[in-house]
């Protein structure tokens, strides 16, 4: 495989949070492009996270990473205890002695979620939770990971989000949920100031409106027929499969001039007008475009004009 089919061949990534959707087409994606992967999470083959799915595991991430070509490795750890982030870490020291890609995934906190409650009637114990999964566990991650990370230059640290800066300035209707969805973007920025003099890159990272498993159950449809359920949301015409942020978490990794980048907050629909990759059917849905403009503001275009 030459390097233009595996940009990333002897790079290697870590995925927090690798188990399922965005996560796990990030490292199934980074290992097409030639990387050797460690996906992490908390659901295995033996035991199960607080997010209750059996149907995925960290296991069969792996087994995705080396079937794209890339080398899969799954390591069952919750990024919460400092203690197993540590031990995933040290593995890649023993390993290979070098990290070259981070990615911040981790959440897993939808089932926490209920909109149309003010910050007080939200439950206090499971507002925390949300910040802890998404807030917390990524700064863990960040702090034990970095030092292996900053060895050579040219790291890339990725905070993965829902939703870009501009489209999370408004209210995203749950006061817990507003911030764990923005914090990721601030730490993209805060990182790439603490790596600019030391040559890493750091920046969040969005998916439209994504197909993922839990959505695709949520609607009762499957990848192979999920326009069936454009007639109970008419706007999931615009929805993305986890392929498309997976490439685009790829295309950056791989662009020598990353740098440029750095502190930003991307989408993926964004990124694939700069890389030109497409989503698993060939189409470039460019979906906050289309939930600003369509969805909130009213345009009336079909989802097409904006594939």
């Amino acid at each position: 495989m030459g390097e233009q089919n595996a940009p990333l061949a002897g790079r290697i990534a870590l995925v927090a949070g690798a188990t399922r959707g965005a996560g796990r087409q990030i490292a199934v994606q980074l290992g097409a492009a030639g990387a050797t992967v460690y996906a992490t999470g908390r659901t295995t083959r033996e035991r199960i996270s607080e997010v209750g799915r059996t149907t995925e595991t960290i296991e069969e991430t792996a087994e995705l990473i080396t079937a794209a070509g890339g080398v899969g490795i799954a390591l069952a750890a919750d990024h919460l205890d400092r203690d197993q982030v540590g031990e995933v870490v040290a593995r890649i020291e023993r390993d290979h002695g070098r990290l070259d890609i981070l990615v911040n995934n981790l959440w897993g906190g939808e089932h926490l979620v209920v909109f149309g409650k003010k910050m007080w009637e939200t439950d206090l114990e499971q507002g925390l939770r949300m910040l802890e999964l998404s807030v917390k566990s990524h700064i863990i991650t960040s702090s034990i990971a970095l030092p292996l990370l900053i060895r050579n230059r040219g790291g890339l640290v990725v905070e993965v989000t829902d939703g870009t800066a501009e489209s999370n300035r408004d209210f995203r209707e749950n006061f817990y949920y507003d911030l764990a969805k923005n914090g990721p973007i601030r730490m993209a920025y805060n990182l790439s100031e603490d790596l600019k003099d030391l040559g890493g890159t750091a920046v969040s990272v969005t998916p439209g409106f994504l197909r993922s498993e839990q959505m695709l159950d949520h609607f009762g449809v499957t990848e192979e027929n999920w326009r069936d359920a454009i007639a109970k949301d008419p706007h999931f015409a615009i929805a993305e499969s986890p392929v498309f942020v997976g490439r685009a978490v790829a295309a950056v990794a791989a662009d020598p001039e990353r740098a440029r980048w750095s502190g930003q907050s991307l989408s993926s629909g964004q990124l694939a007008k700069v890389y030109g990759f497409t989503d698993a059917d060939g189409s470039r849905p460019d979906a906050w475009a289309y939930i600003s403009e369509v969805a909130m503001g009213g345009k009336d275009a079909p989802a097409s004009d904006y594939r």
